[in-house]
């Protein structure tokens, strides 16, 4: 007879349930951390990449259709999202040559990076070095060990994610949110805000400078990030110094998607950092020793010191600009470089013609404002009026204000600007007019909705105007080139169009050197009583129009010059 087996005791048989409940817990929490590790993954692939798209109004998108051909354009509106893969350096060659800014430059690069750029030259331009970057990149997104726990994350404004796109790293005006607790030196993603439509037809970033990111799709613009993912870097300040800081770096760029050299600060006055089509507009306008030029829209001062520099610093290059601080900015700039021939004026360029001057050395006005140190500032001159008496305190922050900013300016950055009155007409032997413009040409570029047709037509309107002044301003026999950072045929062809059909004396000129190609043949018919003519097919060699999507790889530019016969009334 078989005896009936031994039970386990009922301790043993708890145990044994705990553990086969213990064992099947396990299994679902993997599964649970799988699923959620998948979902960062999932959701990494698609909001931390850099796939930016251009959005544009439907209007200005069929006429740019119309202009390139709806397949070239884009690959244009491709090709502004993201920026040239290489840095043009133009050299002073009044202060040293080339070849040994060249080889500066490699010295400093191979002590800033592992693997250091490299530097180029175009026998065409003899005094201009390429620096080559690299991208785009793929900048991985490595979330916090614990998958549920994302990276702290930033986010920035679309212009100040355009200029780390070109080599920048992030300062304190260009951060719009951020996560709780971000420390100094902790690691961030950076994602890039566009700006959304607004119900009145504007447009805005719609974010309030400070908002906490929690890293869920709770978060202000979560969707909206997806493909707008520029790298990470490292925080310069805690969350509360972003915030409170009015200046400073903020993060530092560890993992871009592009990696551009920068030249901050690098050989100041040696060189000067200059998009390639602007450094060819100053060789196009082939100013001469001993030649009075005017440079009408002159801010920053990278054309008017390449002008000068070409004429040997001998002559008379007369800049303009309408505000004090980029007056300031260009003096400044020539300083650097040791220029002495450029005088910068305070004018507005459609004030730059007075019919009653006579005498071209009139005495120009000049207005001084004062940089003051308030912590360091006696008051005591302050609290009374010339005969002794005591100020309201309401006066006392008053001049306070006009000792800081300058008689008559707004935040001023102080020192002396000249004014001027005009000129007379037929003063000068060339001008430049490299004209206020859409700007659609400019790389990298994350935002184009706000153009509209009409506003790409007042754009035109104003140059215009202010090419007449050109016109008056340069003698018979000079030279005027006009140029713009714009794709807008609008603003380019049209505006030889104009010139060609209002001032009978003026003529198309060959242009050296010619990098760029052939201009835009045609017309668009923008509606019922307008239709915007362009050029013929034996003007459009004659130009120079600066493709994003060409082998050269440049902003998008256009370039004419004209040459300036007897002078008739148009």
């Amino acid at each position: 007879m078989r005896s009936a087996p031994d039970k386990d005791p009922p301790s043993l048989i708890l145990i044994r349930r705990q553990r086969r409940s213990h064992s099947h817990s396990l299994v679902l929490k993997k599964k649970k951390a799988m699923q959620v590790q998948v979902q960062v993954d999932v959701d990494a692939a698609g909001r931390y990449a850099f796939t930016p798209s251009l959005k544009w109004d439907p209007h200005v998108e069929a006429y740019f259709s119309h202009a390139y051909g709806a397949s070239h354009f884009s690959r244009i509106s491709s090709a502004l999202t993201r920026p040239s893969s290489y840095s043009c350096l133009r050299v002073n060659t009044l202060k040293t040559s080339t070849h040994l800014v060249h080889s500066k430059l490699l010295q400093l690069l191979r002590h800033q990076h592992q693997h250091p750029p490299l530097i180029s030259q175009n026998p065409a331009l003899p005094d201009v070095l390429y620096v080559w970057g690299t991208g785009p990149h793929h900048p991985s997104y490595h979330p916090h060990p614990r998958p549920a726990a994302p990276l702290k994350e930033v986010i920035i404004s679309r212009k100040c994610a355009e200029a780390v796109l070109r080599g920048a790293q992030i300062y304190v005006p260009g951060v719009m949110a951020c996560s709780a607790h971000v420390e100094k030196g902790d690691k961030v993603a950076v994602s890039v805000a566009i700006e959304k439509p607004t119900h009145t037809g504007g447009w805005t970033l719609g974010i309030t400078r400070g908002t906490v990111l929690h890293g869920t799709p709770s978060d202000i613009r979560y969707e909206d990030r997806h493909g707008l993912y520029i790298g990470e870097g490292v925080a310069f300040m805690s969350r509360t110094g972003i915030f409170r800081a009015k200046e400073g770096i903020a993060v530092e760029m560890t993992n871009r998607v592009y990696h551009l050299p920068s030249f901050n600060d690098v050989l100041e006055g040696e060189i000067f950092l200059q998009n390639l089509p602007s450094i060819v507009t100053a060789r196009v306008l082939d100013p001469q020793p001993g030649e009075k030029i005017l440079d009408m829209c002159a801010a920053p001062g990278g054309k008017t010191t390449a002008i000068a520099i070409l004429m040997k610093d001998k002559g008379e290059v007369i800049a303009l600009d309408r505000s004090h601080n980029k007056v300031m900015d260009i003096l400044k700039l020539a300083d650097e470089m040791e220029i002495k021939c450029i005088k910068a004026y305070k004018l507005d360029a459609l004030k730059s013609v007075n019919m009653s001057i006579t005498d071209e050395n009139e005495v120009k006005s000049e207005e001084q404002s004062v940089i003051v140190d308030e912590e360091c500032l006696d008051l005591t001159n302050l609290q009374k009026d010339e005969k002794g008496r005591y100020l309201s305190k309401a006066v006392m922050r008053k001049r306070m204000r006009q000792m800081r900013n300058g008689p008559g300016k707004n935040n001023s950055k102080g020192s002396k600007v000249a004014n001027s009155k005009g000129f007379a007409p037929n003063s000068f032997d060339r001008v430049l007019l490299d004209a206020p413009c859409s700007a659609l040409g400019l790389r990298p570029r994350l935002f184009a909705a706000e153009e509209t047709v009409d506003s790409l037509r007042r754009h035109g309107t104003y140059q215009r105007r202010m090419f007449d002044r050109a016109v008056q301003l340069v003698r018979p026999g000079g030279v005027i080139v006009y140029s713009t950072c714009t794709i807008n045929p609008g603003e380019n062809e049209a505006l030889v169009r104009y010139a060609l059909d209002t001032y009978g004396f003026l003529t198309l000129a060959p242009q050296s050197p010619k990098i760029g190609g052939p201009g835009i043949v045609g017309s668009y018919r923008i509606d019922e009583t307008h239709t915007e003519e362009w050029l013929k097919e034996s003007e459009a060699e004659l130009v120079q129009r600066f493709d994003p999507v060409s082998d050269m790889d440049t902003i998008g530019f256009f370039i004419a010059k004209f040459m300036v016969g007897m002078k008739r009334e148009a």
